[in-house]
């Protein structure tokens, strides 16, 4: 029984965390919707709920930057002058906007950093 569970809180789990209503969710991992917002109450199922979530995000942020060299050269490639202008319009806004945009985060994480640093050599040691 307790496998039983296991195997529908996972498929609960997974069904929720990719986006199904929970009646959805509940009639796929095979539970009643009554059941599905049951374990939404427990704090354990929403924690486990909050994580996968979180590894799903990471997963596709790692992806996506993983892909992010080659898209820049495809952007490039658009400036060729060979490329209809209305093309290579759009290839510069959108380099210009993310170039801006990039530098910034980049910029706020540098100071973020050295704000981090400079609490971290004030806070001293800490008592255990």
């Amino acid at each position: 029984m307790a496998r039983g569970r296991k195997n529908a809180d996972e498929a609960l789990l997974m069904a929720l965390a990719c986006g199904a209503t929970v009646d959805h969710a509940a009639h796929s991992a095979g539970v009643s919707a009554r059941t599905a917002h049951r374990r939404l109450k427990e704090e354990g199922f929403q924690k486990r709920l909050q994580d996968i979530r979180a590894d799903m995000v990471q997963r596709t942020v790692g992806m996506l930057t993983a892909s992010g060299m080659e898209a820049s050269k495809t952007l490039i490639s658009l400036l060729e002058s060979t490329v209809p202008q209305a093309v290579r319009l759009g290839a510069v806004r959108t380099i210009l906007e993310f170039g801006i945009k990039l530098r910034e985060i980049d910029e706020l994480a540098q100071r973020i950093a050295a704000l981090e640093a400079k609490l971290g050599a004030t806070e001293g040691p800490r008592a255990a």
